[in-house]
């Protein structure tokens, strides 16, 4: 029984909803004077309701490409230790009950921009990857949406500070998942789907991380010069960004491109968890 509820948890990536649970949290924190509770709680449980249904009907639709990655082999539906009936029943259910909770307890902007994340990841970039790498742009749009629902939870209108963090973490998107797609190269090889480094090779794919780092110290750097966030913020993520900008400079050394992208990978995942409660303890 309890490896048939982790079966249906893993089928939701709790992961993917925790990374953007807390990138919505960052959200909720620019957009308020006062941490209120109740209100944040409510939207962190309809927006994961409203992942959880979208990682599921992903799952299902790349149970047959996951079944050649390594990685993805264990997944519920490409193992078959969950029925795809079952499975897009439970996405359904999540869909309604994260959306209602969204729409009626929260604010209908915030449901709005929801269903926005929810279309893009879903329709736009989950069945574009197969066909181009620019469906990494594609999924990055998806990826900057959950702060904008955690900043119209507690302010209900989108200023510049909240298209700003969308910014921010859109950019941060880009060179995350390039470096996934470095050390996983063989595996998206194998399931036929079109990811950067092998359409355009490992230098231009090593550049364009560089641009994107770039880009996100720049976007990290205007929360603070606009007034968005406070000096301590701004002296933890400069700090923060150079370490980035120096580890993907070293990339175009002689290294070895899975263990060098590992090392971007990880770093960008403590990168935006310093971002996130930076923004917290020390927005203006």
């Amino acid at each position: 029984m309890g490896k048939r509820i982790w079966a249906y948890c893993k089928l939701a990536k709790p992961g993917i909803i925790m990374g953007n649970a807390m990138t919505a949290t960052a959200g909720y924190f620019l957009g308020s004077s006062t941490f209120t509770f109740t209100p944040w709680a409510i939207m962190l449980l309809g927006l994961s309701f409203v992942i959880g249904s979208a990682c599921i009907l992903n799952n299902y639709i790349d149970r047959k490409a996951d079944q050649q990655m390594k990685r993805t082999q264990s997944r519920p539906l490409a193992a078959g230790s969950i029925s795809a009936t079952h499975a897009i029943c439970l996405a359904i259910i999540l869909a309604i009950f994260g959306f209602g909770i969204l729409a009626v307890q929260v604010h209908i902007l915030s449901a709005v921009l929801a269903f926005i994340g929810f279309f893009v990841y879903l329709i736009l970039y989950t069945f574009s990857k197969y066909h181009t790498s620019a469906s990494t742009w594609i999924g990055s749009i998806a990826g900057g949406i959950p702060p904008l629902v955690g900043y119209t939870a507690i302010h209900p209108h989108l200023d510049m500070e909240a298209w700003l963090l969308f910014l921010i973490v859109a950019l941060w998107q880009m060179p995350h998942f390039f470096a996934i797609a470095i050390y996983r190269l063989e595996e998206y090889k194998a399931a036929a789907i079109p990811v950067y480094p092998l359409q355009k090779g490992m230098l231009s794919t090593k550049i364009q991380m560089l641009i994107y780092v770039i880009f996100f110290a720049s976007a990290v750097f205007l929360l603070s010069f606009l007034g968005y966030a406070g000096t301590f913020y701004m002296l933890i993520m400069s700090i923060i960004s150079i370490a980035w900008i120096v580890l993907c400079i070293r990339g175009f050394q002689p290294v070895q491109d899975k263990k060098w992208a590992r090392k971007m990978f990880f770093f960008s995942l403590q990168a935006m968890t310093v971002l996130c409660f930076m923004i917290a303890i020390d927005r203006s």
